[in-house]
């Protein structure tokens, strides 16, 4: 059973750094980074060259808690890039990490390309 947990452990972060190696945000086309726990979402806009962190945004900030976790990963995404596009960001990266791009972590980029972001 151990084992089989390290696999999968070594398999994720394989999967991590082959498409973190493939992408880089600048200022001007920050990386848009999704993060998914159990129970909430993370959104970040982060600019590699200065490794800074341009803006933030989690379901924590949505007043509208219950419901569908999807529907509020597509909240977070609208409120996300309504706060990119305030802060001057029209174009973005799109990074998922090693999920795989359905469910939750499609619905925040659903959410954004509403909003107005491009990826």
């Amino acid at each position: 059973m151990k084992n089989l947990q390290k696999i999968k452990k070594y398999k994720e972060i394989r999967r991590k750094t082959k498409t973190r190696a493939k992408i880089l945000g600048t200022a001007k086309r920050p990386r848009l980074s999704v993060f998914r726990s159990l129970k909430h979402i993370y959104v970040q806009f982060i600019d590699d060259k200065n490794q800074k962190t341009l803006q933030a945004t989690s379901d924590f900030e949505i007043k509208k808690t219950k419901g569908k976790k999807t529907d509020i990963a597509f909240e977070v995404g609208k409120l996300a890039a309504k706060k990119a596009l305030e802060a001057g960001i029209k174009e973005v990266v799109f990074y998922r990490a090693a999920s795989k791009y359905h469910g939750r972590v499609k619905a925040v980029a659903d959410g954004a390309r509403e909003a107005g972001l491009k990826f």
